[in-house]
């Protein structure tokens, strides 16, 4: 097929499910997996968790996989396992191969962090335009000479040089929010007076070049390019991003338009308190600065309709859904096929790894990448409870072939999924709810509502309430009396801090009381956002805090580490702490909160291997 050269025209617009031609190479969709961290890698190489990780996604549809972005330098070494470019090679080909009988292009992402890495791993100095300290971790990188501005541009090149031995179909070249080509292009980094200063991105197009070297005319050469750092003081702003786009949209062949800053780092992949889609408008506009080189639109898109609509509207070329294609790795041959798809819920809380754990990645509604079911042809099995563990159990057992009766004591499916949607930035898990209802309708389980069972093959009949007011009994609805409302959070997730918004919206003075050192400690991306809602809303937070007791109007809080005594107004006192575990007779297999209350992951994923324990007996 002939190329069609960067700024050339556009190929006519039909389908999100259409094929995509890039640098005479084509893709049989126009969904992008993009480059996240997956804490898969093996020292700094990709492994065969990798590959499985990636051919999964190729396997159901996916038009551009781009696998977790790799250094092109072996100072930059932003977190334990991430991957080096000198070490990707063999990964890199067995990813392609893996990829290649489902017509899946692969193009290599390579980039380096600069000043938001850290010198943790590699103890030598950070990288970057000027000695400016990170605002996140307050490290003074270095500023680069030109040994090591020419060091970086030739790893770029020798990165390239691998990948193209390894096979891929091209190179992802990273100026992206956590990147150091981004602090180059920004005034927020780069204070030099020398020529890297003077024409901020210069740098940008020197790699650009030394990539394009290496890949030759008929390899795709494609920018992820942060358009709007969200400080418009001194940063890329969207009406400097659309002079960017003239300049650099001619070299490259694909362009994909995001969002973020070492400022606003959630900016990249905000969860549900951030409108879907949110980078449209943006993306519009560089498109239309483009020139003819196709433009992906990345930003939350996580609905099938929500991305056809952008095409449509002529907002993209592409659509970039990593989120979408964690939560359902089938989503695009589903979609061909008209069977729904599992949706993504946006609240970050697997799929994002990047911290000192190494969580491995993953999805509260997809956790697990097991093998195949036992054949249950002939099998009658009853589960015992409606919410998310007993769902996935009866989708489980029934997918295998196994005749299965789900009881549930209300009079709706869904359990906790409701109480998890009703706080803010969370509604999408009522999606997931219904999507878990809708799999055990098409596959024919009995359902029997209003029900209570004695026992059964699993049993999920979820957590006991714990004495007082809960903050489930908030997201339930109860009635709360006049007066000022003190959450106490001993956990440090998304409850207590959604229940505090939640009534603080209600016209409620409310008072948010943590042990730890900073509300919603394990919040990951969402932390710094969820305490500048609070803020805004009114909240006053105690931090470091517990609580002593409540009475008279007050509660007694002590200080941590002092154990000082302090009364603060208190006219409910909310508990935003776990639950009980349920009490369950021994005998059949138990899932989920009847365990032992915990996140929906857990539930899911209990639910999951209830089903197999059941099959394999």
């Amino acid at each position: 097929m002939r190329r069609v050269p960067a700024g050339g025209a556009r190929a006519a617009l039909t389908s999100l499910l259409d094929p995509l031609v890039l640098a005479g190479r084509t893709a049989p969709s126009r969904v992008l997996f993009g480059p996240h961290e997956t804490n898969l890698a093996r020292g700094r190489a990709l492994s065969e968790r990798h590959v499985a990780y990636y051919a999964r996604r190729a396997a159901g549809g996916c038009g551009v996989v781009v696998p977790e972005t790799a250094s092109v330098h072996g100072g930059d070494h932003p977190y334990e396992r991430a991957p080096l470019a000198a070490d990707c090679g063999p990964g890199w080909a067995d990813v392609v191969a893996a990829c290649r009988p489902h017509d899946a292009l692969v193009l290599a992402s390579l980039g380096h962090t600069g000043a938001q890495g850290t010198s943790g791993h590699a103890r030598t100095a950070l990288w970057a335009p000027s000695a400016v300290p990170d605002v996140v971790t307050r490290e003074v990188p270095v500023a680069m000479e030109q040994p090591e501005i020419d060091a970086l541009v030739a790893g770029f090149g020798a990165g390239t040089r691998i990948a193209v031995t390894a096979g891929v179909d091209g190179v992802e070249v990273d100026a992206g929010a956590r990147s150091l080509l981004r602090q180059f292009a920004s005034g927020l980094t780069n204070t030099r007076t020398d020529a890297y200063g003077a024409d901020r991105l210069r740098l940008l197009r020197e790699v650009l070049a030394a990539v394009r070297t290496e890949l030759g005319p008929e390899r795709v050469l494609s920018l992820r390019l942060s358009c709007d750092e969200e400080a418009p003081w001194a940063g890329t702003t969207p009406d400097l991003a659309v002079e960017h786009t003239r300049e650099l949209a001619p070299l490259v062949d694909l362009l994909v338009v995001v969002r973020g800053s070492g400022l606003a780092p959630s900016a990249y992949r905000p969860d549900g308190h951030t409108a879907s889609g949110f980078n449209t408008d943006l993306t519009r506009r560089v498109r239309a600065a483009a020139g003819g080189t196709p433009v992906v639109l990345q930003g939350s898109v996580v609905d099938v309709a929500a991305a056809q609509r952008a095409l449509d509207d002529g907002v993209a070329d592409a659509v970039e859904m990593t989120r979408a294609q964690i939560a359902d790795a089938d989503m695009v041959r589903k979609t061909r096929a008209g069977v729904p798809v599992r949706p993504c819920t946006l609240c970050n809380q697997a799929c994002q790894v990047r911290e000192v754990r190494n969580p491995l990645v993953s999805c509260v509604a997809d956790p697990s990448d097991e093998g195949a079911l036992p054949d249950g042809a002939g099998r009658r099995v009853t589960v015992v409870g409606g919410g998310p563990a007993g769902l996935e159990a009866a989708r489980v057992l029934a997918s295998s072939g196994a005749a299965v009766r789900l009881v549930e004591r209300s009079d709706r499916l869904g359990g906790a999924l409701h109480r998890v949607a009703a706080l803010p930035g969370r509604s999408r898990f009522a999606d997931l709810a219904a999507w878990l209802a809708g799999e055990v309708a098409r596959l024919g389980v009995q359902v029997d509502l209003g029900v209570a069972a004695e026992g059964g093959d699993v049993v999920a009949t979820g957590a006991r309430q714990r004495e007082g007011l809960t903050a489930a009994d908030v997201l339930a609805g109860a009635a709360l009396p006049p007066g000022p409302v003190v959450v106490h959070d001993p956990v440090g997730g998304p409850v207590g801090v959604g229940v505090a918004e939640l009534l603080a919206a209600a016209g409620r003075e409310v008072t948010l009381v943590t042990p730890d050192a900073v509300v919603g400690e394990r919040l990951g991306g969402d932390l710094g956002p969820a305490n500048a809602r609070l803020a805004r809303a009114g909240v006053h937070r105690e931090t470091s805090s517990v609580v002593r007791s409540a009475g008279d109007g007050v509660v007694v809080l002590a200080d941590r580490w002092t154990g000082e005594e302090r009364r603060v107004p208190c006219a409910v006192l909310v508990d935003a702490g776990p639950l009980l575990p349920g009490d369950v007779p021994p005998g059949p297999v138990v899932a989920g909160d009847a365990v032992a209350p915990r996140t929906v992951l857990e539930a899911v994923l209990e639910g999951r291997r209830a089903a197999r324990a059941v099959l394999s007996r």
